[in-house]
C-alpha cells in the first residue's frame, strides 16, 4: 500500500498550488481520503477529507480557498489551494482510512495509511 503525494513548492501569498496523491495497493474507491498538514512546531491538522461518496469536509481556515476531489479511475486525490497565506506553510500529507468516524474526521490519529508528505511554503 502506497500513497505518493506531489505538487508542493514555494509560492507567494495569494498564489495557487495543486497537490496530487496517487494511491496504489488498495481498493481506492473504498477509502476516505484526507489531506493533513503539519507546520513547524505545531500539531498535525486535518485540512480536508473527501469521503468515498465524494462528499467533502474542510477545516475552517481553508473553507472557500481549498477544494479536494477524487478520481476513482486514476486512484488519485487532489487538493486545489487558492489564495494561499503564509500560515498555510506546512508539510502536507495525504492519508487514507476505510472507516474513519465521521464525527471525528479532524482526528489525524485515525488515518491508517499515509503518504510521504510534500512541502508547501508560502512567502509573504
Amino acid at each position: 500500500v502506497q500513497l505518493q503525494a506531489s505538487g508542493g513548492g514555494l509560492v507567494q501569498a495569494g498564489d495557487s498550488l495543486r497537490l496530487s496523491c496517487v494511491a496504489s495497493g488498495l481498493t481506492f474507491r473504498a477509502y476516505h481520503m484526507a489531506w493533513i498538514r503539519q507546520a513547524p512546531g505545531k500539531e498535525r491538522e486535518v485540512v480536508s477529507i473527501v469521503w468515498s461518496d465524494r462528499s467533502t469536509y474542510y477545516e475552517d481556515s481553508v473553507k472557500g480557498r481549498f477544494t479536494t476531489s477524487r478520481d476513482n479511475v486514476k486512484s488519485t486525490v487532489t487538493l486545489q489551494m487558492n489564495s494561499l497565506k503564509p500560515e498555510d506553510t506546512a508539510v502536507y500529507y495525504c492519508a487514507a482510512d476505510r472507516s474513519p468516524i465521521r464525527t471525528s474526521w479532524r482526528d489525524w490519529r485515525q488515518y491508517d495509511v499515509w503518504g510521504q508528505g510534500t512541502q508547501v511554503t508560502v512567502s509573504s
